[in-house]
């Protein structure tokens, strides 16, 4: 082969695995319908769902390009199009949701020798036209890696299936979950939960986590890997610390709660609050969009919160862990996703369960779901 002739061929190839991407993602399935509700979620080996939640039905799969994981999924204000988190956690895909085409694809490395990897941090800009991410780069060397400093990359919606960033700015490490409030704010949860204007750079606190100013608390432990889009508007994570007596700060005299931070993405009013003792383990947790004192957790129970009074006042067990838990817009049903390759739905008032919903393939792992009316 002569080196004139490769950068062609090259082009060629890709033009190639380009256009066999795109079309083994038009499957055939039906459009989704205006004004249904419906639920979307990914899992192995690489698909993504739609379900059905007024039938509880799966209505139609596409399967995704590359390789799965983490399966992070964010819904464009517009609700045509899926934007996933996935391979390996190093790209970003989006897919038109009629037609399962795929029409955007991001890696997030940006030069030759270099790994970068988003950890669940993925959102759209309020109006559909910006997708960020925060990359966390690795130089890679012969013989060494370089860890480099995260940033934070800002892509154009319609940048097409090569897209590359449009501005990147320097961002905080440990940044997991985001999303974006109605004036544009971008809301990044890390050491803090960071507020970020997108067309400088600019950081700020938002709510303080591992810096809070509360007196008689602990600091906080946090963990959170799912970015939800719920309809109360909230961008909700769970913490768990230690409430002290006095100021002797005695642990065998301590009481252990579960709260949360919440910014309400309509307004940008943020929130810490106390919702239970620890008793047990959470993975994520929802407040009802039809009565937002309730607030629902899930791991290895489901269990439904009175947060003013603190007090639990329903439990519903599960036939195995789930680790997300979602409600529709009415508030009457409870999702319950990650692990096997099945959705629990529940009953929101009694938490009785109402079926099961099979996926074709695998384990959703730690994919995140959405629940949104076209």
């Amino acid at each position: 082969m002569s080196f004139k002739h490769s950068g062609t061929i090259a082009a060629a190839l890709a033009a190639l695995v380009t256009s066999w991407s795109v079309a083994a993602l038009a499957e055939t399935g039906p459009a989704l319908q205006s004004g249904h509700e419906y639920m979307v979620v990914g899992n192995y080996p690489n698909n993504l769902h739609l379900v059905d939640t007024q039938t509880d039905k799966l209505y139609k799969t596409c399967s995704l390009p590359d390789a799965f994981g983490p399966g992070t999924a964010q819904i464009a204000p517009d609700h045509k199009t899926a934007y996933i988190l996935n391979n390996h956690y190093g790209d970003i895909y989006g897919v038109d949701l009629d037609s399962c085409k795929l029409v955007f694809h991001a890696a997030l490395a940006q030069k030759p020798g270099e790994r970068a990897r988003a950890l669940f941090s993925i959102a759209i800009s309020p109006d559909g036209k910006e997708i960020y991410s925060v990359a966390n780069p690795t130089q890679l060397g012969l013989d060494h890696y370089e860890v480099q400093a995260p940033r934070l990359q800002v892509y154009a919606a319609d940048g097409g299936l090569a897209a590359k960033p449009l501005r990147s700015f320097p961002a905080p490490r440990q940044v997991t979950v985001m999303q974006t409030g109605d004036d544009g704010t971008l809301y990044m949860a890390g050491a803090d939960i960071y507020k970020v204007d997108v067309n400088t750079g600019k950081v700020g606190v938002a709510v303080p986590s591992r810096n809070w100013k509360r007196p008689l608390y602990s600091p906080p432990d946090v963990l959170y890997a799912w970015a939800q889009q719920p309809y109360t508007r909230d961008f909700s994570i769970l913490y768990t610390a230690a409430k002290f007596k006095d100021e002797k700060q005695d642990m065998a005299t301590a009481e252990f709660v579960y709260g949360f931070f919440n910014i309400d993405l309509a307004t940008g009013k943020s929130e810490t609050v106390d919702f239970a003792p620890l008793t047990e383990i959470y993975f994520t947790a929802m407040r009802s969009p039809k009565d937002p004192n309730l607030i629902y957790g899930v791991l290895n129970r489901l269990t439904k919160y009175d947060i003013k009074q603190q007090k639990l006042l329903e439990v519903g067990e599960l036939d195995h862990s789930y680790y997300l838990v979602a409600l529709n817009k009415s508030g009457s049903k409870v999702y319950l996703t990650g692990t096997f390759n099945d959705v629990a739905v529940y009953d929101a008032d009694s938490l009785k369960k109402l079926t099961n919903i099979k996926l074709p393939g695998g384990d959703m792992a730690i994919a995140s779901s959405q629940i949104f009316t076209r």
